[in-house]
C-alpha cells in the first residue's frame, strides 16, 4: 500500500512538475515567494526601503528608496543572496540589481492593499479546469486551481494596466 502511495505521490509531482513548467509558474512562484517572505527574510528596516519587483534569470530585481539605501544594500547582496535562497530552500537568486524608485509603503498583507481581482471569463475557467482535472486529491486539485486562477488574474490585471486586453 504506501508503495502504490508513494508511486502515486510520484506520479503526481511529476504531473504537476509538467505543468508548471508548461506555463512558466516555477520562475513566478519563486518570485511570488520572494515577495510573500520579503519583510519576514530581510526585516523591517530593509523591507521599508527596498521591495522586489522581478526575478528573471536568477536575477532580482529591487526598487530601492533613496541613494543612501542603494549604497548600503549593494554592499549586503551576498548576505541578501544567502538570505533569500536559504528561504527558498535552493540557489534561485544569483545575483540583485537595485534600482531607485517609488516603495510602497503600509502593509502588504492588509485587505486594502491589494486590487480586487479582475473575474474569469468562463472560457478561461474551463481552460484551468483541463489543467486541473486529472488530479485526483481535492486539496490539491483545489490549491492548484486557486494558484491558476491568481496567475490568470495577475496577468489580466497586468495587460490592464498596459492598456492591452487578453
Amino acid at each position: 500500500m504506501m508503495t502504490t502511495m508513494a508511486r502515486t505521490i510520484d506520479t503526481l509531482a511529476v504531473t504537476l512538475g509538467k505543468i508548471l513548467k508548461a506555463r512558466a509558474m516555477p520562475a513566478r512562484l519563486h518570485a511570488y515567494r520572494i515577495g510573500n517572505q520579503w519583510d519576514r527574510t530581510v526585516g523591517p528596516a530593509i523591507a521599508r526601503h527596498a521591495q522586489p519587483q522581478g526575478l528573471r534569470a536568477g536575477k532580482l530585481t529591487l526598487v530601492v528608496d533613496s541613494p543612501a539605501w542603494m549604497q548600503q544594500l549593494s554592499l549586503m547582496k551576498p548576505e541578501l543572496i544567502e538570505k533569500l535562497n536559504r528561504n527558498l530552500g535552493r540557489e534561485t537568486v544569483k545575483d540583485i540589481t537595485l534600482k531607485l524608485g517609488e516603495v510602497a509603503s503600509g502593509n502588504k498583507d492588509s485587505p486594502e492593499a491589494e486590487s480586487p481581482r479582475p473575474a474569469l471569463s468562463a472560457e478561461e475557467q474551463e481552460k484551468i479546469e483541463g489543467y486541473v482535472k486529472d488530479i485526483r486529491e481535492p486539496s490539491i486539485r483545489e490549491a492548484i486551481r486557486r494558484l491558476f486562477e491568481k496567475d490568470a488574474q495577475s496577468r489580466k490585471r497586468t495587460d490592464a494596466g498596459k492598456g492591452t486586453k487578453k
